[in-house]
């Protein structure tokens, strides 16, 4: 398992509340019953007739084996489906997962043709930049540069998956998936079971359950210990129907004598919010996690709490631009002060690279450095840990685990050894260090499939030229241009708010926002650069345009909390563009008779426009409409149609009005 599931575990909890018999792969897929769909979709495509059932059936296959841990053979299929006409989506996955399988010079051809296929290199400058680093480091490791690190697969590994080991009073705390875990399902995404938590010997032996008053039915996994043994930390997901709160939640549990206590949720955890991978500083004051909240930079980022003098936590703090980037950061680890952490949004050789990072002597951090190869590889890299140290200064050894999906292994997720040792200091360089920190603004638009239909696919973005960007840095503001690139760069000042608006007539204006404050000065890398999106949209007037994730109660037309987000953003959108006005539609399926729908689908449109106008929105910019069942997205026989085409027709949207 790619751990995945934690990363996407919205997208699971509305997979798993379907109970129907799946009957075809594409189903399966739909669902994220990735293990199910595989023979079924094998099956299903010798079978079929047409280029475009061909398509589809290998780009689902493609997905399926690379959710299930087969990218060799995932490749394959992705290019099958290009080949019958699935798209540029095709080449993008066989791209990823050649990148994954390190076979970096395929990979570059790959990006390097779609983004002539989709008009914008742009989309896939990082994963060039990222597969060119690995070659480089590959080449010094095969010309004989010396290596930090050396690695090889723990003994313990199984065929299901290994990941976190965390070390514990002589023993190696990890979590698995493997058989004889405490559920008695199999989760269906992996045709494994679900994750728990597992101990055994440093040396390798035996694997037994780590407690069974800590190991559910739910997933358990990442474990942080206290210094003194006596705190648990952890974290645990739910599976749908069984809790209100279904989200992964960071867990503690308390020692007394060989016994741990029933785990408790940590107070500053809030529903609706998934938290990950705690790490506790050695003191204990400090609880380092990685979560995915509204004023995060994107993606997971990693958080910091301090802890109260009752033994709470006060609201967490996120971590600086320093470290948390527009992708993903995750499993924090805790050697004394250095920090090590697993990057998808810092350059790197493929997936989650391991990289560290420390305070200075001037408060900052220091740029995080990619720990490089061998430890990191094409594949997903995590959950570094330190078991001991051996001797001093230039002879000092250190030993410890991570976490790697790379191939090879024993299963999908694996556990591997390392030792590290101290390499010779590179020369002493007399010449003054002038520090500069430069921050890249590209003003991007989103390239659809039917470039005159905002509902079509998503291929990518391509930077757009020659767009206002107002500026305000502090109390001052200045308006600039971008270049034909889309770009504006600038040198950061420290310590400052930057503020962005990007305004192009015929499209909605955007805002972002950046701070440099506490940004590394690092004798070592004394050049850092960093990179800002703002995403402009173009207006297509009296074009529907469905919200996403707005669902109503049967028979029932109030907001629920969980179509809230999906109507703040809108509420933003109309903020940022205070001339436009938008009519929200609702559309009912077929189902019930004509003028109840009606009204139903009016009473929701009105629902969604009292929730505006109660954000701040002005009504005279807002009107309700209601269509009933009048204008389906989906073309069905309504005694025919299937549960997921009832769901497209079922939708909110909006139009903006000319």
């Amino acid at each position: 398992m790619r751990f995945t599931w934690l990363l996407s575990l919205l997208v699971l909890l509305s997979a798993c509340t379907y109970t129907a018999k799946i009957t075809d792969g594409n189903t399966a897929v739909e669902r994220k019953q990735y293990d199910v769909a595989v023979p079924m979709l094998r099956r299903e495509f010798k079978k079929a007739k047409s280029r475009k059932d061909k398509g589809e059936l290998a780009l689902n296959l493609g997905v399926s084996l690379r959710e299930t841990a087969h990218d060799e053979e995932a490749a394959d299929w992705f290019q099958q489906a290009y080949d019958n006409n699935a798209g540029p989506d095709a080449l993008r996955e066989k791209a990823a997962a050649l990148k994954r399988l390190e076979r970096y010079e395929d990979a570059i051809q790959v990006y390097t043709d779609l983004g002539f296929e989709i008009g914008s290199k742009y989309e896939f400058r990082k994963d060039i930049e990222g597969a060119e680093l690995a070659m480089k480091w590959r080449d010094q490791e095969a010309a004989g540069k010396q290596r930090e690190f050396t690695v090889q697969p723990a003994s313990f590994n199984s065929k299901q998956s290994e990941y976190g080991p965390v070390y514990f009073e002589d023993r190696l705390i990890f979590s698995s998936d493997r058989q004889g875990g405490t559920s008695s399902e199999d989760y269906k995404w992996t045709g494994r079971g679900f994750t728990d938590l597992y101990a055994t010997a440093i040396t390798g032996g035996s694997v037994t359950p780590f407690d069974a008053q800590l190991n559910t039915a739910d997933h358990e996994g990442t474990p942080a210990f206290s210094d003194n043994g006596k705190e648990m930390y952890f974290t645990r997901c739910f599976a749908p129907g069984k809790r209100e709160d279904a989200f992964c939640g960071l867990y503690v549990s308390e020692r007394t004598g060989d016994s741990w206590s029933a785990a408790k949720k940590v107070s500053f955890v809030k529903s609706g919010i998934n938290y990950l991978h705690p790490a506790l500083s050695a003191n204990g004051q400090q609880l380092y996690f990685s979560a995915l909240m509204e004023d995060g930079w994107g993606g997971y980022d990693i958080y910091v709490a301090n802890r109260k003098v009752d033994g709470t936590w006060n609201d967490p703090i996120l971590m600086n631009r320093a470290i948390n980037t527009q992708g993903n950061e995750q499993f924090p680890s805790l050697d004394a002060d250095t920090l090590y952490f697993a990057s998808d949004g810092l350059v790197g050789m493929g997936g989650l690279d391991i990289f560290r990072t420390h305070p200075l002597a001037n408060g900052r951090y220091s740029a995080p450095k990619n720990l490089g190869t061998p430890l990191n590889s094409g594949a997903d890299d995590f959950g570094y840990t330190i078991v001991k140290r051996m001797g001093t200064g230039q002879n000092e050894k250190t030993l410890g685990f991570f976490s790697t999906a790379r191939p090879g292994g024993s299963g999908a997720d694996d556990i591997y050894e390392y030792s590290k040792r101290v390499l010779p200091p590179p020369p002493i360089d007399s010449t003054p260090i002038a520090y500069k920190n430069i921050l890249d603004v590209t003003v991007v638009e989103k390239i659809y499939e039917d470039a005159s239909n905002p509902s079509s696919n998503v291929r990518g973005l391509r930077p757009v030229p020659n767009t206002t960007i107002i500026a305000r840095i502090g109390d001052q503001s200045r308006t600039v241009t971008t270049n034909e690139d889309g770009q504006l760069s600038l040198v950061l000042v420290d310590d400052q708010a930057y503020d962005f608006r990007a305004e192009r007539e015929d499209y909605l204006a955007a805002e972002g926002n950046f701070s440099s404050r506490n940004l590394p000065r690092d004798p070592d890398a004394p050049d850092q650069r960093y990179e800002l999106e703002l995403e402009i949209e173009k207006i297509f007037a009296n074009q529907e345009i469905v919200l996403e994730n707005i669902y109503y109660d049967f028979n029932e037309s109030f907001i629920r909390s969980d179509a809230q987000p999906t109507l703040n953003e809108l509420s933003s959108l109309l903020d940022r563009n205070p001339t436009i006005k938008i009519e929200l539609g609702s559309h009912t399926d077929c189902r019930g008779r004509d003028a109840y729908n009606q009204d139903l689908s009016q009473d929701r449109a009105q629902s969604a426009v009292t929730y505006l106008i109660e954000s701040g929105i002005d009504a005279t910019r807002l009107t309700a409409r209601g269509y009933g069942e009048t204008q389906p997205v989906a073309e069905c026989i309504c005694e025919r149609c299937s549960e997921e085409e009832h769901q497209r027709n079922r939708r909110t949207t909006f139009r903006i009005l000319e």
